[in-house]
């Protein structure tokens, strides 16, 4: 085997695991997203349980102020 020939596949393997790399790094935070996402479904939940009769009011107000 030659040199150059050696350094092209060095350059080669070197570029492939790069590549994995940034592709590794570009997906993000998944379980974190998703911590985020059930965190907020449940904070709904909770101020919907505890606070229903004055949210649906407050959205029959704000309706009828602007339909009149």
């Amino acid at each position: 085997m030659s040199t150059s020939h050696l350094a092209a596949r060095l350059q080669g393997v070197v570029f492939h695991t790069l590549g994995r790399a940034e592709r590794r790094a570009e997906r993000g935070d998944v379980p974190g997203w998703v911590l985020i996402t059930l965190m907020t479904a449940g904070l709904v939940t909770v101020l919907w349980a505890v606070a229903r009769e004055q949210l649906v009011a407050l959205f029959k107000s704000a309706l009828s102020s602007v339909t009149g």
